[in-house]
């Protein structure tokens, strides 16, 4: 049976218009992407294979350009397209980020590190640089590689700082492993960061580790 002959509240595109996207499921909303299905499968159907074959919607969305055109019922144009929508999804957050203050606003600003964060296949670590009232300044990805004292020099934090002028700033890097927990090494690294900023009057508010979740070294009371 076609997607076009099953009632409507069933079908996703009219599920969606009707009740709102978070009320989807992964397979429903990757339907409404791929728009077709394949012969002898509804777009729905298709999902489905696709998020077996993946593992999930995250592994898909990561999915090199090989991998993901090798599926059945996807190409180039749909990675190309993928692409697109996911960029799109950035520059909203970070849009809606610059607009808002980070502090009062925390989620905004959490979903924009996972956003930036979160898919790299190796560790990178950023800085949200904020203005005395708390606004965003700038967002600045400054190290790559393995996060440990040895790669992250407070130097440069600190003359970024300065450069944009802050007066607070929130740390963020991410474990590839998914695995958010800080180490030691994380811990020491803060320190290190929040008292050479401290010399020039800049206040470390936050230091966000991004992973399958996220951790937040003040919630924690690490900081």
């Amino acid at each position: 049976m076609r997607i076009t002959d099953w009632p409507a509240s069933e079908r996703p595109r009219e599920k969606l218009l009707g009740q709102g996207p978070e009320t989807l499921s992964d397979a429903e909303l990757l339907a409404i992407f791929l728009r077709t299905g394949v012969s002898g499968l509804t777009a729905v159907d298709l999902a489905r294979d696709l998020l077996n074959r993946f593992g999930g919607l995250r592994p898909l969305l990561q999915a090199d350009i090989k991998d993901f055109c090798s599926a059945r019922g996807l190409g180039e144009a749909k990675y190309a397209q993928l692409q697109a929508v996911l960029e799109m999804g950035r520059r909203h957050l970070s849009e809606t980020l610059k607009r808002g203050d980070a502090i009062t606003s925390p989620e905004h600003t959490r979903r924009y590190l996972a956003a930036r964060l979160r898919d790299y296949p190796f560790e990178v670590f950023a800085c949200v640089f904020l203005d005395n009232r708390h606004r965003v300044l700038a967002f600045e990805e400054l190290f790559r590689g393995t996060i440990d004292g040895a790669s992250v020099h407070p130097r440069e934090v600190v003359r970024r700082a300065l450069h944009h002028n802050a007066a607070a700033l929130i740390l963020a890097h991410n474990h590839p492993s998914g695995i958010a927990e800080p180490s030691r090494a994380d811990q020491s690294i803060t320190e290190r960061l929040r008292d050479a900023l401290g010399l020039v009057d800049v206040r470390v508010l936050d230091h966000i580790i991004v992973g399958d979740e996220l951790v937040s070294f003040a919630e924690r009371g690490l900081i």
